[in-house]
């Protein structure tokens, strides 16, 4: 996810997502770099790529308006169950634990499209 920081130049972090039918959401910590960023303006891009040869790779270049949605909003506790359920064997035994005592207030961010942009071998190639 890129965001513009406080001296209105670029940041850029990967973020864990997942891509609902009316938005795509993605997950930061409270008091981050990103959230800070986002709440001096919501303009983002998201850049989400596959593949591990040159051949495969692909991806989608997402741009938009990004939302900090609060922690109780219907849209973030729909969002973070497909969160979890996405990345539940990453979250496994101790592994969730530890996320927990990391991560005390995840903070859910809901990125509207503007634009689209696509890039790699069509599907089934």
């Amino acid at each position: 996810m890129a965001t513009v920081d406080r001296s209105s130049g670029p940041h850029v972090v990967p973020l864990w997502f997942v891509w609902l039918e009316d938005a795509l959401y993605l997950t930061c910590r409270a008091g981050s770099a990103v959230a800070a960023n986002l709440e001096r303006g919501g303009d983002t891009a998201v850049a989400i790529s596959r593949g591990l040869s040159w051949n495969e790779h692909q991806g989608v270049l997402v741009r938009g308006r990004a939302t900090l949605l609060p922690a109780g909003h219907s849209s973030a506790k729909r969002a973070l169950s497909a969160w979890f359920q996405k990345y539940a064997a990453y979250l496994s035994g101790s592994s969730f634990a530890r996320y927990t005592e990391e991560v005390e207030h995840p903070i859910v961010v809901k990125v509207l499209a503007q634009r689209v942009s696509l890039w790699g071998s069509p599907v089934g190639r």
